[in-house]
């Protein structure tokens, strides 16, 4: 295989990214994002772990069904049952992969999988040989490869080559390597695989040690020409690799990586990290690099006076590189729907026509209760579009009374399966009251772990936005709403999470590992 150069983006925001604390997703969440990562452009998405629930497998399914041109990924164990179900999944797809992963490090060999060496090569062949049976498209990963033995990786990825993958990936499934390391270990293994030109290598980095990027990139210049990665750089523990964070590093030092680039459309990465922001209710931290709020902003004096004279003094790339648009006005009440349609576009949402009609009548009541719409309003209407859970619970009206004088009370107005009820509770605050009003209707027995308020934009008039975190019998999940009152913003939020919650209860993850 000619080495053209071409990086390709592995994208597994979905499945690695959305095993990340308070990350869960719905299914239309899943296909919402899932849509936008294609427009970005990247070459796989891995849709999820068909075998982990009975709601992967569908996101699995409905992504495969969906998107065409982009290769649809399904994680699997080398148990039949996971290579079955992923083969499954992905039966619409028009261009599918399993992967499928053992660990190979003698640390999990011995203490987790109970296994000895020739019994995982064992594994691995007929793991491979089975999902060949599904698709041409096979990609193999050693969980743990670089605190695996290196004689004996080469055996490992010598038995997946021989039983059909053509993608082999080496993932530092722990951040413990160093980017010297990486680039050394990757060079050793094609040069010690058999026609290891036919071979994809492929790295999976997570940043325990705050590594996951150097190390892509020094795996990349040591012959690796697949980065798996998520956007905003979401993961277990300390996260994964930023896949904006590699792209833009290729793009912007072309004399670094010669002759080496991707096929993301940059103009794409900002309302891509927008709109997975929004859907997980986690807020990209204002520093971080390439799509933090501050990642294009000057204080410091001498900084500004350089940047006005020429953009290149302090900026190596600019906003509008990544699709960053300004902070502008850009509708109002009388705006039209053509109008409306055009700027989503602009910002990177491509709605169906139902989700149109609904987001355009959102957008037409906000404009009655604020003077002036920003992107960011538009961005939070699309968003709450997307969360919006079907399920028992829709909250309808509410009245709080509250103050110095007062002890704080509401009255809330549910429809809980079809029927409208009411109930009145007193709380420590008018949001608690809410809280508790809409507990005694829902007769929840989840408990509140996170209760988190911002304004979406500046202004006396800006709609606030909550995001709740709710725990029970040990599933987490996050709800949202947005309005311009505080309080039916927090009665939104509760309602979307508890809908959640009653979509999960009773789906649960397989015994062994989430993940590579």
């Amino acid at each position: 295989m000619k080495d053209d150069g071409r990086i390709r983006i592995f994208d597994t925001t979905l499945r690695d990214g959305e095993q990340s604390p308070g990350c869960s997703m719905n299914l239309s969440e899943k296909l919402t994002l899932a849509k936008q990562i294609a427009r970005l452009g990247v070459d796989v998405i891995e849709a999820g772990f068909a075998i982990a629930s009975e709601g992967d497998y569908e996101a699995v399914r409905a992504i495969a069904s969906e998107i065409g041109d982009t290769t649809i990924a399904s994680l699997a164990r080398t148990a039949p049952g996971d290579i079955d179900r992923a083969g499954q999944a992905l039966e619409p797809a028009k261009l599918g992969r399993i992967h499928t992963f053992i660990a190979t490090s003698d640390i999990h060999l011995e203490h987790k999988l109970k296994m000895g060496r020739e019994q995982v090569l064992e594994e691995v062949d007929a793991a491979v040989r089975r999902a060949r049976q599904f698709t041409d498209d096979v990609e193999f990963s050693a969980e743990d490869a670089t605190r695996t033995d290196r004689d004996y990786l080469v055996q490992v990825f010598r038995c997946a080559i021989d039983a059909g993958a053509t993608t082999l990936n080496v993932p530092d499934t722990v951040g413990y390597t160093t980017p010297v390391e990486y680039h050394d270990l990757i060079r050793y293994l094609r040069a010690s695989l058999p026609n290891s030109d036919d071979i994809i290598f492929s790295l999976h980095c997570h940043n325990d040690l705050g590594l996951a990027v150097a190390n892509s990139l020094a795996a990349i210049q040591g012959g690796a020409r697949q980065v798996e990665c998520t956007v905003n750089g979401i993961g277990e523990r300390a996260g994964n690799t930023a896949m904006e964070e590699v792209v833009m590093a290729i793009k912007t030092r072309p004399d670094v990586f010669e002759g080496l680039d991707t096929n993301i459309r940059t103009t794409e990465i900002y309302p891509t990290s927008r709109l997975l922001s929004s859907i997980i209710g986690s807020p990209v931290q204002p520093n971080k690099a390439i799509v933090g709020d501050n990642a294009f902003a000057h204080e410091a004096g001498i900084h500004q006076h350089g940047v006005l004279e020429n953009a290149e003094t302090y900026e190596i790339m600019t906003p509008q590189s990544i699709g960053r648009p300004s902070n502008e006005l850009v509708l109002g009440k009388h705006s039209g729907r053509h109008a409306f349609r055009d700027r989503l576009q602009d910002l990177g949402y491509d709605l169906g026509d139902e989700e149109f009609q609904r987001v355009f009548r959102e957008f037409k009541d906000l404009a009655d209760r604020k003077k002036v719409i920003y992107n960011e309003d538009l961005e939070s209407l699309v968003g709450a579009n997307v969360r919006t859970q079907e399920g028992r619970f829709e909250l309808g009206n509410l009245v709080i009374q509250s103050g110095t004088f007062a002890t704080p009370n509401a009255t809330v107005e549910l429809s809980v399966d079809g029927e409208s009820r009411k109930a009145t509770a007193q709380g420590d605050g008018p949001v608690d009251a809410v809280f508790k009003a809409i507990v005694e209707l829902t007769e929840s027995k989840a408990e509140l772990v996170t209760y988190q308020v911002k304004a979406i934009t500046g202004g006396m008039d800006a709609q606030g936005e909550v995001t709740v975190i709710v725990s029970e019998d040990g599933r987490r999940v996050i709800g949202h709403g947005a309005h311009t009152d505080i309080i039916v913003a927090s009665g939104r939020a509760y309602v979307n999470a508890l809908n959640k919650l009653e979509v999960t209860q009773g789906q649960k993850a397989p015994d062994g590992p989430r993940g590579i």
